[in-house]
């Protein structure tokens, strides 16, 4: 089964809330993006956001030039039903965040739970690479992945769980940790995970991976 395969099953037979990573209001996730002090008015990209409820907070908030990623247009399509008419206000995004090429440049680039899902090491390079290439020079990341002590598998795949120092060592000295957060999520099933938030600072002499 493909990734996207995958994905789309997921989402296809599962409601948004019953997901084990659904938050009704991701609180650590909008905290550290308002800590970024990025403007209403700057481009913000959700990525794996799929079906999740940030997108409604930051349109809530004022941002005004947001981007969704999802491999699944399943859960695309969850997400723009469930905003109805906002939903023209979002830039909607189907792809695979290994293989996509950035529209145009983001100043803050958040994920929530997909770099864990990214076992292969040669996927994770792909990940950094696209986003240097998304980012813009002053740009920010928040990533979220399991903890150390977090599960060992979501949705039925294997999971790389991070703590804040390795998951800098992924991102390479392009980047300079800022800020961390733990966050325990209880999932639908009332079931506890451990997730490391990482708030990272693009660094202005950063150059292309591949320069």
């Amino acid at each position: 089964m493909t990734r996207k395969t995958h994905w789309e099953h997921v989402y296809s037979t599962k409601a948004p809330s019953e997901v084990s990573w659904y938050q009704t209001h991701p609180l650590v996730s909008l905290d550290l993006i308002a800590e970024t002090g990025v403007g209403s008015d700057q481009p913000i990209i959700d990525v794996g956001g799929g079906a999740s409820t940030i997108v409604d907070h930051l349109l809530e908030a004022g941002y005004r030039h947001l981007a969704v990623l999802d491999i699944s247009g399943h859960a695309l399509a969850q997400a723009r039903a469930r905003l109805g008419d906002r939903a023209n206000r979002v830039e909607w995004i189907e792809a695979d965040v290994t293989t996509f090429t950035a529209p145009h440049r983001f100043a803050l680039w958040h994920d929530r739970a997909v770099f864990h899902f990214l076992t292969d090491a040669e996927d994770r390079r792909r990940y950094v690479r696209h986003m240097l290439e998304a980012l813009e020079p002053e740009g920010h990341v928040i990533i979220a992945t399991f903890g150390v002590d977090g599960p060992a598998k979501c949705s039925g795949l294997d999971v790389v769980r991070y703590d804040p120092p390795s998951l800098a060592r992924e991102l390479g000295d392009a980047f300079e940790l800022v800020e961390t957060r733990d966050e325990t999520h209880t999932t639908p099933a009332n079931k506890p995970q451990h997730f490391t938030f990482c708030r990272f600072a693009r660094r202005l002499e950063s150059a292309h991976p591949d320069e």
